[in-house]
């Protein structure tokens, strides 16, 4: 049986037979998955509420994978190649990606979301240009890429300059891969705002971030945040959140002309407050979705330096056998996982 995994319907998970797929056409590559991370993503279309999922679908977008053929054309990896995937299928010819955005084209299909991903045994086809070869990394490594592109990209957006400070609210995977970027940025003070205290002792252990603010329901986290800006609060706040009521407070922490960069996701609609707070202050809101290409690479590269320690974030494992049964706890916030990693094929 060429095992693979299938979300049937929302709870529900499947073991199938997904066979190899034929030889790549040219522009294609054959590749054979080694690592799966677990993602935010994964989770809601596990549990129905990720609105772009259709059933049944075999996930799998954080990927570690193996070049195994190549169609023609593809000069850039060859067979043996250990890479990440790229997971935004762009429409290369559309405007937006020509302006070099190809990250939210319009018809971009993410692989494992919008189309079939990866947490398979059988080989199977992906497009060459999304493959990013880091032959120095393990698959473990090269499976968190993609979670750290997104934050590298988050980042970007704001531009945080040296003698600035920036708030990154949620300290979950992408908060952290946000951290990972600013804590290389000289000049820039870096602070970290989440509800529960042992992920903000996860920051000041594991990446040396000591500037954490626990969120309080008296609204003390905001004196608090005074208090380490001299009152002048942040100029570039990232919500990694997700959570519709700290997207509609955020800008709060926000100084006059901060950048406030949404990179967490929600489906519902926000309402903040506009004269007080945002045009007061001249703040600038700004979208981060998904990643730019040039990303990994820059990524592959950092973490080749070891300017960045990925065996801290993986907090679990499991093999692809396990998943029917253990994929579920990883929905309970209890379980305590920063990155779930899913051995598919052979260990290295």
């Amino acid at each position: 049986m060429s095992y693979a995994i299938e979300f049937s319907e929302p709870t529900k998970i499947t073991a199938i037979d997904l066979p190899d797929e034929p030889a790549p056409a040219p522009g294609e590559a054959l590749v054979r998955t080694h690592r799966m991370g677990i993602c935010g993503t994964d989770l809601s279309c596990y549990l129905g509420k990720f609105p772009f999922f259709d059933y049944p679908r075999t996930p799998g977008h954080e990927l570690g994978l193996e070049v195994v053929a190549v169609g023609e054309g593809v000069t850039h990896v060859k067979p043996g190649d250990k890479c990440s995937l790229e997971p935004y299928v762009n429409d290369p010819d559309s405007t937006t990606s020509q302006k070099g955005n190809s990250n939210c084209c319009p018809g971009v299909q993410v692989i494992g979301v919008h189309g079939p991903g990866g947490l398979r045994k059988a080989n199977w086809i992906v497009p060459a240009r999304k493959l990013h070869p880091g032959n120095k990394l393990s698959y473990d490594e090269l499976a968190l890429v993609e979670t750290l592109a997104i934050g590298y990209h988050a980042v970007q957006r704001g531009n945080p300059q040296p003698g600035e400070t920036v708030l990154v609210i949620g300290a979950g995977p992408i908060g952290l891969a946000c951290l990972e970027f600013l804590k290389l940025m000289n000049g820039v003070k870096v602070i970290v705002m989440d509800m529960v205290s042992s992920r903000l002792d996860f920051c000041a252990k594991n990446l040396g971030l000591t500037n954490g603010i626990q969120f309080q329901a008296d609204g003390s986290h905001l004196t608090l945040l005074e208090e380490m800006t001299d009152d002048n609060l942040a100029d570039v706040v990232i919500d990694a959140t997700g959570s519709v009521k700290s997207m509609s407070t955020c800008f709060e922490y926000g100084g006059f002309t901060s950048r406030i960069v949404y990179v967490g996701i929600t489906t519902e609609s926000l309402t903040f407050p506009h004269a007080p707070v945002l045009h007061r202050r001249e703040q600038t809101l700004l979208a981060s979705r998904n990643a730019l290409p040039a990303d990994f690479g820059k990524i592959i590269k950092i973490i080749e330096a070891g300017q960045i320690n990925t065996k801290v974030w993986i907090t679990h494992r499991l093999t692809i056998e396990e998943v029917p049964d253990e994929f579920a706890k990883f929905t309970d916030p209890a379980t305590g996982a920063i990155k779930a990693l899913i051995a598919v094929n052979d260990e290295e």
